[in-house]
């Protein structure tokens, strides 16, 4: 029924795109590390509006930006799409994104979620929240990433793997933020605190807390949006069950922690035109609405429509993104977690 309601309101989208005289205009290639089923209602959308037909190439981020290195000036790339900010640096570090400037995009896009050379902006963003159990109220003291690591926390969290993106950001964030000793010292806290070692994804973790494994959570703001936006009741019930505290929020603090979707153009890019359009269509109200719509992820655009269940959670300042010095410190990041047992 999810999949259907979410779906069906695509193809409204779709439908009310203006009509294309022209029959063919041209085509774009994009190499996506994106695979939401929502994401090709919205192409179509864009052929509906332009005209231009959309090819799409799906992989991980790290393969697609090795394909397009391999394949060379003879790489059929026009777009590159991806998830993470720090695979949208090590792209540009690749080499194989070209800078442009589009005033539509610097109009729309805060330039805290742009590359200064405009290599690549962020067309969504997703946020890294500590999730508790409403029942029993929120924990006090509890308002840091930071304070994850508090001994009155002992045994209460619950956690995917160091190993993933997700973490690994959070921990490359929490390194540039409070230094190498520090993060260490974080990282075996919040080790220390665990209800279980690290397992599953993030549905899994908030999933544990009505079955008392565990009393809090870390795990990304659009999947429980999503169990916000479903029409079964047993969803519809955790969703009011979980509360959600957004880290750093104090007056002087850094902000919630957010990891962003993002593109840019490919430097050797044979329909660049088009590719520039598309990735202005990305900007554009409609293509923002249905990222908030598809996969419960936070728009760009300031005056973007959110959905209602995202609605709820509350409003939040995010953490100025540093794709580059994400990407820097990621290694280091992820060795620390691993040093600390957070597997």
């Amino acid at each position: 029924m999810l999949r259907r309601t979410v779906l069906a309101a695509f193809s409204a989208l779709v439908l009310a795109a203006p009509a294309v005289h022209a029959q063919n205009a041209g085509e774009i290639n994009l190499y996506s590390a994106r695979h939401y089923d929502t994401d090709r209602q919205l192409y179509d959308a864009f052929t509906q509006e332009t005209g231009i037909r959309v090819r799409v190439i799906e992989g991980q981020a790290d393969q697609l930006i090795e394909r397009i290195r391999n394949e060379g000036a003879n790489s059929p790339a026009d777009v590159f799409l991806t998830v993470d900010a720090a695979r949208l640096a090590r792209a540009a570090q690749a080499g194989i994104l070209a800078p442009y400037q589009s005033q539509t995009v610097d109009g729309r896009v805060p330039a805290a979620l742009r590359d200064p050379q405009g290599l690549w902006f962020a067309f969504s963003q997703r946020a890294r929240l500590i999730m508790y159990d409403r029942e029993k109220g929120r924990p006090e003291g509890l308002n840091r990433y930071e304070d994850l690591a508090d001994p009155r926390f002992r045994g209460m969290i619950c956690t995917r793997s160091g190993a993933h993106p997700y973490n690994t950001s959070l921990a490359a964030s929490v390194l540039m933020a409070d230094g190498a000793e520090k993060t260490e010292a974080w990282a075996r806290g919040v080790v220390a605190n665990l209800a279980r070692p690290p397992q599953g994804g993030d549905r899994d973790q908030f999933r544990a807390i009505p079955s008392g494994q565990c009393s809090l959570a870390i795990a990304n703001s659009y999947y429980l949006g999503q169990f916000g936006r479903s029409d079964k009741p047993e969803d519809q019930a955790l969703f009011r069950r979980i509360g959600v505290i957004f880290p750093n929020q104090g007056e002087g603090d850094r902000g919630t922690h957010v990891n962003i979707s993002g593109g840019g153009l490919v430097r050797t890019a044979p329909n660049r035109a088009n590719a520039i359009r598309f990735l202005e269509f990305m900007t554009t109200p409609k293509a923002q609405e249905a990222f908030a719509l598809g996969n419960m992820e936070y728009p760009v655009v300031e005056d973007a429509p959110l959905h209602p269940a995202l609605a709820a959670m509350g409003k939040f300042r995010a953490e100025p993104v540093n794709a580059a010095g994400n990407l820097d410190r990621t290694p280091e990041a992820l060795q620390i977690l691993q040093r600390a047992g957070w597997n």
